[in-house]
């Protein structure tokens, strides 16, 4: 985190912890477990640019900074406990069993909020909104729905995205064949070696891997969207109100604030590490009134 999005950090939260009242620990699981141990333990991404990923041998990216922006609320409501930070690698797969079985506090990743998905975990205000879209070689000049029939088409195990997938392979009728790669740099590759004929997952992390690709024109990401966009949410445990309302708390002060434009540029707008790339995604309409309002989001 810069300097710069420190100090606002600070002014942000003075005010979140002067009105808050004491915590009742033995209200919250979670809280009780990581007041006891004075640890909390973040769930990260390895490959998600710019959300969550490793820089060096460290989790870096626009959800880790915010998750660390709620651990400095949380020590501040904590009585200015000191709280070590544990980072834990999670993937699609397991990042719901690692929050279920409390060996996560927090995901700081790429989590889509769903309905079927509030049914496992609970979800802060939105961060991001993405739409569902593929990327195929640009060559093949595919840009709609229609473009995919009879071809194989790769995504994600563990994600939100296979059920689009499946859901619009029966609804169309289009006869895909479906395949299921472990990551979505595998998937991505797949597409680059002509394994597979599209790759399907959030617009944003697909912009990404283009973006660090040796050949970015080689690849078009589809004009045709296959969702509308979805909100990513940090994801919390399940049935502990009091934890999500102080999580919430934190990015609401967080939020209003301003602090947040400032991250949202570091991240998407500004030359990012290792390689300095630059995502160039300005500030949607969409996420700007999420900020201005994040109750509303709800």
């Amino acid at each position: 985190m810069t300097a710069k999005t420190g100090v606002w950090l600070a002014l942000a939260l003075t005010s979140q912890v002067a009105s808050a009242g004491p915590v009742d620990l033995e209200a919250s699981p979670t809280l009780s477990r990581i007041a006891q141990r004075q640890v909390i333990t973040l769930g990260h991404r390895s490959h998600e640019i710019p959300f969550s990923y490793v820089v060096d041998g460290r989790p870096a990216g626009y959800s880790v900074d915010l998750c660390m922006a709620v651990v400095a609320s949380l020590r501040q409501r904590l009585g200015g406990m000191p709280l070590e930070v544990r980072f834990v690698p999670v993937t699609p797969v397991n990042r719901f069993i690692l929050l279920r079985h409390g060996e996560i506090d927090l995901e700081c990743g790429v989590t889509t909020r769903s309905p079927e998905r509030l049914a496992q975990a609970a979800f802060t205000y939105p961060h991001f909104y993405t739409a569902t879209r593929y990327v195929a070689l640009a060559d093949n000049a595919m840009q709609t729905l229609a473009d995919l029939a009879g071809r194989s088409v790769v995504s994600t195990t563990g994600t939100i995205n296979i059920e689009q997938l499946n859901a619009l392979n029966r609804h169309h009728g289009l006869n895909l064949a479906v395949m299921l790669s472990r990551s979505h740099d595998e998937a991505f590759a797949m597409v680059a070696n002509e394994q597979a004929a599209a790759f399907v997952m959030d617009e944003v992390l697909l912009a990404s891997l283009i973006t660090s690709a040796a050949s970015p024109e080689r690849f078009h990401i589809s004009e045709e969207a296959i969702s509308e966009p979805k909100p990513y949410g940090l994801m919390m445990p399940l049935e502990d109100p009091v934890f999500a309302d102080m999580v919430n708390d934190a990015l609401y002060a967080y939020y209003q604030s301003g602090a947040i434009h400032a991250l949202y540029d570091r991240w998407f707008l500004q030359p990012i590490p290792p390689d300095n790339r630059v995502i160039g995604l300005p500030l949607s309409e969409e996420l700007a009134a999420t900020f201005e309002h994040p109750e509303a989001a709800e």
